[in-house]
């Protein structure tokens, strides 16, 4: 590791090799956690290079354990995190509306690292338990349209940082991570970035591993749909640039996506949303990031099409029947 931090104190990249190689070393636990905090702050200072987000990638599946649910057609919607907005989960609620068409989720996800409430803090304040059973997994997917896989319980890379994420408090690389590496390694996607070069880097692996993926960014600074500016869509329909206003919505403001200060808050709006009580704002940023979830796992329905569909939904409480299910489920 010493090597390894002085060569990027020089300004330096690593190979793709290089990179793989130290990731399989994190996962063993083969470095203490000052080396591990060294390590990580270093992509606060720089950008990662696509060979060193590749060759991390490689690691983390090729150290995963696996999840195969045979030819089922399910979707992973999930953000980076790390863009220091603290939104209430707005990826999670998405998965419960998509599940509510009729649509499946497989959904990769974590405890917040740089914000008060990740996937796995708002479910198990729910009393969801996490698993890596995958028969319970699969009834879960095939009952109520979502299966959740908490990351620490697939990826030992994951886990051996956990501690050493929450205890820095902000972004890092692992954050870029997250959403390139579900055990599952599903056909399609939905992915929110927090920057404009990820979005390109997270599009570029996309096409070399032949994902069908949807990669969003607001262009002030979310990593989702968060209709508070206009945002950028990339996939293999090309890259384009939308307007709330273009799709229908009004734009939101910043502190109309505020989570809360505490797991309870950002629960209790979760919850709000899918029962269709949500703000308009709250509810109309779940419905557009649905929408394009929809719309990525199915091309043939139009974005106006599958924002009427996540509409109905959440009205039709298919939404909140979906997650009352996956709760019962999992708990």
């Amino acid at each position: 590791m010493k090597s390894l931090l002085y060569k990027m104190f020089e300004h330096k990249s690593l190979s793709r090799e290089e990179s793989h190689r130290v990731l399989l070393n994190i996962a063993d636990g083969k470095y203490n956690d000052s080396q591990l905090s060294a390590f990580m702050t270093v992509y606060l200072m720089r950008s990662i290079t696509l060979d060193e987000l590749t060759g991390f990638r490689d690691a983390i599946l090729e150290r995963r354990n696996p999840v195969d649910f045979g030819d089922i057609k399910a979707i992973d919607i999930v953000g980076t995190g790390g863009d220091g907005k603290n939104t209430f989960n707005i990826s999670t609620a998405s998965c419960f509306v998509v599940a509510g068409t009729g649509r499946k989720v497989v959904k990769h996800g974590n405890y917040g690292a740089s914000s008060i409430s990740g996937a796995s803090n708002v479910l198990e304040q729910h009393g969801v338990r996490f698993t890596a059973d995958l028969d319970r997994l699969h009834r879960s997917l095939t009952d109520s349209g979502v299966c959740y896989l908490h990351a620490p319980f697939f990826s030992p890379a994951l886990k051996s940082v956990g501690p050493v994420r929450k205890a820095l408090g902000v972004r890092t690389f692992f954050n870029m991570l997250g959403p390139l590496v579900n055990p599952f390694m599903p056909k399609y996607q939905l992915l929110g970035v927090y920057n404009l070069k990820l979005l390109r880097l997270y599009n570029y692996i996309a096409q070399q591993e032949g994902i069908d993926c949807t990669v969003v960014h607001s262009l002030d600074g979310y990593d989702e749909i968060s209709l508070t500016s206009p945002f950028k869509v990339s996939s293999s329909e090309g890259e384009r640039l939308y307007t709330p206003a273009q799709l229908g919505f009004d734009t939101a403001s910043q502190a109309s996506l505020y989570g809360g200060d505490t797991v309870d808050e950002s629960a209790v709006i979760f919850d709000n949303v899918l029962a269709g009580k949500g703000t308009k704002s709250q509810t109309d940023c779940v419905v557009a990031n649905s929408a394009f979830a929809i719309h990525t796992l199915e091309p043939e329905v139009s974005i106006d099409e599958a924002i009427r569909q996540a509409r109905e939904s959440i009205s039709s409480g298919a939404a909140l029947g979906a997650f009352r299910r996956f709760v019962e489920i999992n708990s």
